[in-house]
C-alpha cells in the first residue's frame, strides 16, 4: 500500500486519537492494537472512558481538520504510524509516536541517521568540532539529527546541510526556538526537514523536550554527545539512546571544563570515545538495522471487568510496579491489568499509573 493508498479517514482519526485528553504513545498503541483501527479505537474511547469514571476531551474533527490544513499551508506532511511512509527507526520504538508533522524532505527520515548533541552554550572548540564531524559523517553517506538548539546543535546541522540533516523540534515545525536560528531553520526546511510530534502551532513547552530527545535518539544508529554539563538534557537523550538499543558516543574534555564533566561521565559508565568520524562508523559497523521489540507476552484484546479498575487503581502508588506483579496482586491476567490502566488513563487518573504503565515490559 502506497502512502497515497493509505485512507484518509484513518489519518483523521489518528491524529484525532494522538491528540485526545489523557492518550498517550502507550495507551494509543494499546488501543490500536485491541481495537484494529485509530478509527474504531476513537470509537470506543466514551465508553471505556466512563466505565472509569470520568469522559476525556475527545479532538473534535474540527480541530482536526484545522490542525491539518495548518501544517498543509506551511509544506508539511502528517505522517502517521501505520502508513508506508512512516520512519522505520520511529515505528519500532516501545511505544512509537503514533503521529508526526515532517517540513521538507521526508526520504531522509528512511536513511540511516546518527545523532549530534551537545551543550548551548557550548566553546568554539566543540562548536567546530561539531560542525567538523557532522560534515565528515556526513560525506560517508549518514543523516544527521539533532535538536535546533543553539551551540552544538546548531553546529551539526551547519555542518551537514549539503549532505542531509534532521531537526526535530520540542514545539510545532511553526515554532522557531531560539529565534536567532531563523535562518537555519529556513535552510533546513529547504534542504533537509523539520520534524515534530506536536500540532504545527504548538509553542514548546519544558515538558515536550524530554520527548523530542527521545525522537532525536529513536531516529539514529547512535548519538554522539559533543559537550554536556552533568544536568544536561544531552544526558537525558543519551539515556534514552541506551534503552532504545542505540550506539551512545562521547567527547572527552579537560576536567577543568563543566561542559566535559557530562561526557567524561559516559565515558566513567561505558559510552564509546569518539574523537572523530571514525570512531562513529566503527561503532555502527555492524548495525543491523532497526528491529521492533518483542511485544507483550498478553493479548491486547481483553475487555477487563468494571470491578477491576478500581483493585488495580488501590494498588498504585509514585512507586513505578511491573504490570505482571499488578497481575499476580488482583490474580486477573496481565492484558486485562493493562487494558484496565489504559481505561484509567483516559478517565484522567494519571497520577500514580504512568510508572505501571512504562514498566508494562
Amino acid at each position: 500500500m502506497s502512502a497515497d493508498d493509505f485512507p484518509s479517514a484513518e489519518r483523521d482519526a489518528c491524529l484525532r486519537l494522538a491528540r485526545t485528553e489523557s492518550v498517550g504513545p502507550v495507551a494509543f498503541q494499546h488501543l490500536v492494537g485491541r481495537y484494529g483501527t485509530a478509527a474504531k479505537a476513537l470509537a470506543a474511547v466514551p465508553e471505556l472512558a466512563r466505565r472509569a469514571g470520568r469522559s476525556p476531551a475527545i479532538y473534535t474533527p474540527e480541530q482536526a481538520e484545522a490542525e491539518i490544513a495548518h501544517g498543509q499551508a506551511m509544506g508539511a506532511r502528517l505522517l502517521c504510524v501505520a502508513e508506508p511512509d512512516f520512519p522505520e527507526a520511529l515505528r519500532v520504538l516501545d511505544p512509537p509516536p503514533p503521529v508526526i508533522w515532517a517540513l521538507g524532505d521526508a526520504s531522509l527520515l528512511q536513511q540511516r541517521a546518527v545523532a549530534l548533541v551537545g551543550a548551548r552554550v557550548a566553546s568554539a572548540a566543540g562548536c567546530r568540532f561539531a560542525r567538523g564531524l557532522a560534515s565528515e559523517l556526513g560525506a560517508a553517506g549518514l543523516v544527521i539529527a539533532s535538536g535546533l538548539a543553539r551551540g552544538v546543535d546548531a553546529a551539526a546541522h551547519e555542518g551537514s546541510l549539503p549532505t542531509g540533516t534532521v531537526a526535530v523540534l520540542g514545539g510545532g515545525i511553526g515554532d522557531i526556538y531560539p529565534p536567532e536560528n531563523a535562518g537555519l531553520y529556513q535552510q533546513i526546511a529547504e534542504r533537509g526537514c523539520i520534524v515534530s510530534e506536536s500540532a504545527p502551532q504548538r509553542r514548546a513547552q519544558a515538558k515536550d523536550f524530554p520527548r523530542r530527545n527521545r525522537l532525536i535518539s529513536g531516529l539514529s544508529l547512535a548519538v554522539v554527545v559533543v559537550e554536556a554539563e552533568l544536568r544536561s538534557g544531552s544526558l537525558i537523550t543519551a539515556r534514552l539512546a541506551a534503552e532504545q538499543g542505540r550506539e551512545v558516543l562521547a567527547v572527552p574534555g579537560s576536567p577543568l571544563d563543566p561542559r566535559a564533566r557530562g561526557c567524561n561521565d559516559l565515558i566513567r559508565q561505558g559510552a564509546a570515545l569518539c574523537e572523530g568520524a571514525e570512531d562513529v562508523l566503527r561503532a555502527i559497523e555492524h548495525s543491523g538495522g532497526f528491529h521492533a521489540p518483542l511485544g507483550p507476552d498478553y493479548t491486547l484484546d481483553d475487555d477487563p471487568p468494571a470491578e477491576l479498575l478500581e483493585r488495580v487503581y488501590d494498588l498504585l502508588s509514585p512507586t513505578p510496579v511491573h504490570v505482571d506483579e499488578l497481575a499476580r496482586l488482583v490474580g486477573a491476567p496481565p492484558g486485562a491489568v493493562f487494558a484496565a490502566l489504559v481505561e484509567l488513563s483516559l478517565a484522567g487518573r494519571t497520577e500514580l499509573i504512568a510508572g505501571a504503565m512504562a514498566a508494562r515490559s
